[in-house]
């Protein structure tokens, strides 16, 4: 299976939306942007997507706002958690901060992931 690079408009829209904090970390995960918040993904692109983790709570306000958005990377492959966000929240960056400051806190109050020790090596 072959995947499409994400638009770089849209690198360049993930780049400015990466929140600053002291327990975001970037990088990449499958060859797309990634934002990590202690070790959990809580934003990232796939193609022509981006992609967020919202709780249920969350999850179930976003479909009832925007319609059912699960994100799946392969077909028949769901991730339970995350869903794309639609075009109006892409054009409209007060709005999509306020989703991506959800999804920061719920992966903030998620269990840390240990390092794994290939990122150890890598530690100064």
């Amino acid at each position: 299976m072959s995947w499409t690079k994400s638009p770089q408009a849209l690198i360049d829209l993930f780049d400015k939306a990466v929140p600053a904090s002291a327990s975001v970390s970037r990088r990449q995960m499958f060859g797309y942007p990634a934002a990590f918040a202690n070790g959990n993904l809580f934003i990232g692109l796939h193609q022509n997507d981006f992609i967020m983790r919202l709780s249920e709570e969350d999850r179930a306000r976003f479909s009832a706002r925007y319609g059912e958005r699960t994100f799946e990377p392969m077909k028949g492959r769901r991730m339970r958690e995350y869903v794309r966000l639609p075009g109006e929240l892409l054009s409209d960056a007060r709005r999509r901060a306020s989703w991506i400051k959800r999804s920061l806190q719920y992966a903030e109050a998620m269990k840390p992931k240990p390092q794994s020790k290939k990122s150890k090596r890598r530690a100064p």
